[in-house]
C-alpha cells in the first residue's frame, strides 16, 4: 500500500517534522490538531473554542484527503485539565453523529503552545 501525505491550508501547518494527515490503504489518520486558527497561528480562547477549532483542523485535513468527519472511527483527545471534560464533550458532540467514533480521553502535562485540547483522529476515507 501506498503511504500519501495530506496537506491542507485549511488546518494549520505542521510545526514539526510531521505531517498533517497520512492515508494508506482505506484508512487516514491525522496528527493531533491544536483549537489553532489556520490564518492567525492563534489559539482561540477556551477550551470549548479550542475544541470547535481543533475539530475544524481535523475536519479540513480529512476533507483534503476525500473523508470526512461522518466516516471517523476513532478519536483521541488530549486535555490539559480534565475537569474540561464536560465543556470539551459538550463541543465535539456537536461534531459528530451517531453511530459515535470510538473515543479515548487523557489528560496530559502539557500540550504544544500551552493548548488546552489537542485531537486526533483514524477514519475511513471511502
Amino acid at each position: 500500500m501506498e503511504k500519501n501525505t495530506i496537506a491542507t491550508n485549511k488546518a494549520p501547518g505542521a510545526i514539526g517534522p510531521y505531517s498533517q494527515g497520512i492515508d494508506i490503504g482505506d484508512l487516514v489518520y491525522t496528527s493531533g490538531q491544536l483549537g489553532l486558527d489556520p490564518a492567525t497561528g492563534e489559539l482561540a480562547e477556551g477550551v470549548s473554542a479550542q475544541t470547535a477549532q481543533s475539530l475544524r483542523n481535523v475536519q479540513a485535513i480529512l476533507e483534503a484527503s476525500g473523508s470526512g468527519l461522518d466516516k471517523v472511527i476513532k478519536t483521541t483527545v488530549f486535555l490539559k485539565d480534565m475537569n474540561d471534560f464536560a465543556k470539551m464533550n459538550e463541543v465535539y458532540s456537536t461534531f459528530f453523529n451517531e453511530p459515535h467514533p470510538a473515543r479515548s480521553a487523557v489528560e496530559v502535562a502539557r500540550l504544544p503552545k500551552d493548548g488546552l485540547v489537542e485531537i486526533e483522529v483514524i477514519a475511513l476515507k471511502k
